[in-house]
C-alpha cells in the first residue's frame, strides 16, 4: 500500500504540474478558431486577404474598421505576439482561410523580447517560413516593414530605432531576392531618430488613426500588385 501511496502522490504532483502547461494557449490556436470555423470558403471571385499580426494589425481594426468593411480582407492580428507564435497558427489563421494574398507584419514583438530572447537572424527565418509555406500553397505573399519605434515604453533600453532598421534590410533582401512585395512602412513614417512621431502613435509604437491613413495606401497598392502578379 506504500508504493500505491508514493506512486499515486507522485501522479498527482506530475498532474498538477503538467495541467497548467497543458492549458496554455501559447500561439494563440484558440483565438481565432471560433471565428474560423464560421468562415465560409471563399467565393470564387473573392479577392481574400488575411492581414496576419500583432497589436498593430488588430489595432488597425479597433482604430480604422472602415477600412476592412465591405473588403474581402481577414484580420488575423494578436496583441503581443511574437513570429514564432505567429508561424504556430499560420496554418489556421491563413492558409486554411484560403487567400490569394497575406500580409505579413512582424518582429516589434521579438526585439521587445515579448517571449524571450530573439536574434534578427531568427525572427527573419520565423518570416521566411511563414512566407514559404503562402507560397507553396499558391498565396501571394507581402512582407511589411516593421514600423519605426524610437524605444519600447514597457521595454526600455532595447534600442529599436537601430536594430529595426537593421531587421528591415534583411527583411527587404529576402523579399526581393525570392518574388515577394516588400512593403515598406518604415520611410513613410519614421522621423529622424528612426522613431514613430506621436501624431502617428501616442505611445510611439501602436499607431493612432492617423498613422493608419498612411499605411492603407501603401498596403492597399501592394495588394493591387501582388494580385495582378502572374
Amino acid at each position: 500500500m506504500r508504493n500505491l501511496s508514493t506512486a499515486t502522490i507522485y501522479f498527482t504532483l506530475a498532474m498538477l504540474f503538467t495541467l497548467p502547461t497543458l492549458a496554455q494557449d501559447w500561439a494563440g490556436l484558440q483565438h481565432f478558431a471560433e471565428q474560423n470555423k464560421n468562415l465560409s470558403p471563399p467565393t470564387a471571385n473573392e479577392n481574400r486577404v488575411v492581414f496576419m499580426g500583432n497589436s498593430i494589425t488588430i489595432g488597425w481594426l479597433n482604430s480604422r474598421p472602415e477600412f476592412f468593411e465591405g473588403k474581402p480582407y481577414i484580420n488575423r492580428g494578436i496583441s503581443g505576439q511574437t513570429t514564432p507564435q505567429m508561424l504556430i497558427r499560420f496554418r489556421q489563421d491563413v492558409l486554411d482561410l484560403g487567400p490569394k494574398a497575406v500580409v505579413i507584419l512582424a518582429g516589434t514583438n521579438d526585439i521587445a523580447g515579448n517571449t524571450g530572447p530573439a536574434s534578427l537572424e531568427m525572427i527573419v527565418d520565423n518570416i521566411k517560413s511563414m512566407a514559404q509555406l503562402a507560397n507553396a500553397n499558391g498565396i501571394k505573399v507581402i512582407i511589411s516593414s516593421v514600423l519605426p519605434a524610437y524605444d519600447y515604453p514597457w521595454r526600455p533600453g532595447l534600442k529599436p530605432n537601430e536594430k529595426i532598421p537593421a531587421l528591415n534590410k534583411l527583411l527587404k533582401e529576402y523579399a526581393e531576392n525570392n518574388g515577394f512585395y516588400y512593403l515598406d512602412y518604415f520611410s513613410a513614417m519614421a522621423d529622424e531618430r528612426n522613431g514613430l512621431p506621436k501624431k502617428y502613435a501616442h505611445d510611439e509604437v501602436h499607431p493612432t488613426a492617423q498613422g493608419y491613413a498612411v499605411m492603407e495606401p501603401l498596403v492597399e497598392e501592394a495588394i493591387s500588385k501582388v494580385l495582378n502578379m502572374r
